[in-house]
């Protein structure tokens, strides 16, 4: 459906879907059931479908960039993750395939073989999330951290709005993502980049510094602690 004038399924606050999400949620969950009728799946989309309870519990996010596809922009990831770590996230226009079992990651290209995941702050590219809403604001501003000086000094940002950006840190691609937000820590959208990152032996902790998985807000991911450490330390100057 790229390239094509797509309806837009109002969701609210500026949100909305298209076919396109719809109908690769539909084909992801089709895969899905064909090998595991008894899993539960939490679809962007679709919503839950079976209980919360089960085993296994499938997140899944069909294309997280939506509205960089609806306007023929390429960078959008289709994200699936288990609960128990294992996660694959696909950039369909690179051919690329992000995937996971949970202890180590790694990348396949057209079917190549796979490649381990190596993070790496050499590009010194830091993704940060500017759509709102802004929940941090005014103690945390994404736009103050891209004006502080050693920000400037050390770092130059990109904005891609979609989580491909996670992927892209364990790569090594980027050196960092920064993103302010709720729990992510059972979110369709961010589930398959942090298993990935986590996996790679990326840093992964929530703006506060915390464990995303205890009580706190947003996503700080680095290739390494030295990172990490200096946008813990900018973000923190700036509250």
């Amino acid at each position: 459906m790229y390239g094509q004038r797509l309806h837009r399924i109002d969701k609210g606050a500026g949100d909305f879907a298209t076919a396109a999400d719809v109908e690769a949620e539909k084909a992801i969950l089709g895969v899905i059931r064909a090998a595991r009728p008894d899993d539960a799946v939490l679809g962007e989309e679709g919503g839950q479908q079976g209980s919360v309870e089960a085993v296994r519990q499938w997140l899944v996010d069909p294309l997280c960039g939506t509205l960089n596809f609806a306007v023929g922009n390429m960078l959008v990831a289709v994200n699936v993750a288990l609960c128990d770590g294992a996660a694959a996230v696909a950039d369909p226009f690179s051919g690329e395939v992000f995937f996971t079992d949970g202890e180590t990651a790694w990348v396949r290209h057209d079917g190549a073989d796979d490649a381990l995941l190596t993070p790496s702050p050499a590009t010194r590219l830091v993704d940060v999330n500017l759509d709102p809403p802004f929940p941090s604001a005014p103690g945390f501003r994404a736009v103050n951290l891209l004006a502080h000086p050693v920000f400037v000094e050390r770092f130059r940002p990109r904005v891609v709005s979609t989580t491909l950006a996670l992927a892209w840190v364990a790569a090594g691609k980027r050196a960092a993502y920064v993103t302010d937000g709720g729990d992510l820590s059972r979110s369709v959208h961010f589930a398959a980049g942090i298993a990935l990152c986590r996996a790679a032996g990326c840093v992964v902790t929530g703006i506060d510094g915390a464990p995303i998985d205890e009580a706190g807000h947003g996503l700080v991911v680095a290739a390494d602690d030295e990172t990490h450490g200096l946008l813990m330390s900018m973000m923190r100057s700036r509250r």
